[in-house]
């Protein structure tokens, strides 16, 4: 149906060694590095998820969405309306609630969008993200163009013992890395599953997918729903980490930001998806950071410098960064025989 090894599916061994050993930098990480990097870290994590997220449309299915940040933004507003003024929000519940308003504004926005297809789907994915977007900058209930607080880190009590506290930057920081890597195992998972399994034969051909009895339309109002929904479980997260929502949040750039990503890491097989978040993170703290050279302020263009670099990165790694280490790999294993 499709092949493992198009999108990087199947990763070598010489690159699943790699990932082992960035897993066990990101668990080391709290007690080497300062307090401020290991929010960095938590921050690139979070938006690991939101590219994994992504990545199931665009990497998986073939769904190019430019309107996938609306999910994200949702959820952080979902934590901040049930969080109250003096009290933090039960994890146990809220959690699940902005993860299923999230899915449920995917499955309405999808039911719409994954009748289309091409440069249709796109720009209709980034118009319904436009009207969610107004929808909050507009409106002062909804917090307006200034956006809303989120007062306290939600709590974890259950029959009022704490199981954890989030308030604890250590805690939430390992917390995130759990929930990332349950995110990656799902979808490993789900990928190699029969339904992920038809949502890549819709991205290599969806109508001979049709001709073999398989309804795609259903599939890819899945995938689009449950890539909502983990879109929010990270978009919970960063209103959780940052304690304020605005509706940025759910703007094109994220979005875009997104899209760079997953392109970046490398498309269809996640990890790629979590490698992109970290670079494009780590990159525009580089690019932001560069030096005047005569009258330009190379930081104050970091956009053109991070745009260039995905040019390049599209040009000569067509697969993303993983791809160019696999290949790498590859190439010094039969340098090596």
């Amino acid at each position: 149906m499709s092949s493992p090894r198009a999108n990087l599916e199947v990763l070598p061994r010489g690159l699943q060694a790699a990932l082992g050993i960035a897993l066990l930098a990101l668990i080391a990480f709290p007690f080497v590095g300062t307090e401020f990097y290991a929010q960095m870290v938590a921050r690139m994590m979070i938006l690991a998820i939101f590219a994994m997220s992504l990545d199931l449309l665009q990497g998986v299915t073939g769904l190019v969405s430019l309107g996938h940040a609306a999910f994200f933004g949702l959820a952080g507003y979902v934590l901040a309306f049930v969080t109250p003024a003096d009290a933090p929000a039960s994890l146990w519940w809220s959690l699940p609630a902005a993860m299923a308003a999230s899915g449920l504004a995917a499955l309405v926005i999808g039911f719409f969008v994954v009748r289309t297809h091409g440069i249709y789907f796109i720009m209709v994915t980034m118009a319904f993200a436009q009207m969610v977007f107004y929808l909050f900058f507009d409106n002062k209930v909804l917090g307006g163009s200034d956006g809303i607080y989120v007062n306290a880190k939600p709590g974890a009590a259950v029959f009022g013992w704490n199981a954890f506290d989030l308030e604890n930057r250590i805690v939430f920081y390992y917390f995130t890395l759990a929930l990332l890597l349950l995110v990656y195992g799902f979808l490993r998972r789900l990928l190699w599953s029969p339904f992920g399994r038809v949502l890549a034969g819709i991205r290599i051909n969806e109508h001979r997918m049709r001709s073999m009895g398989y309804g795609t339309f259903g599939y890819k109002l899945a995938a689009f729903t449950l890539a909502g929904a983990l879109a929010g479980l990270a978009g919970y997260l960063w209103g959780a980490q940052s304690g304020y929502v605005n509706p940025e949040l759910m703007g094109f750039h994220m979005s875009a930001n997104a899209i760079m990503m997953v392109i970046l890491g490398g498309m269809g097989n996640f990890a790629g998806a979590i490698a992109g978040a970290f670079a494009f993170e780590y990159l525009l703290e580089v690019f932001k950071d560069l030096p005047t050279v005569g009258s330009v302020n190379l930081g104050k263009h970091w956009q053109l410098s991070i745009g260039l670099f995905i040019v390049v990165v599209v040009v000569f790694a067509p697969r993303g960064l993983l791809g160019l280490v696999a290949r790498f790999g590859q190439r010094k294993d039969r340098g090596g025989e």
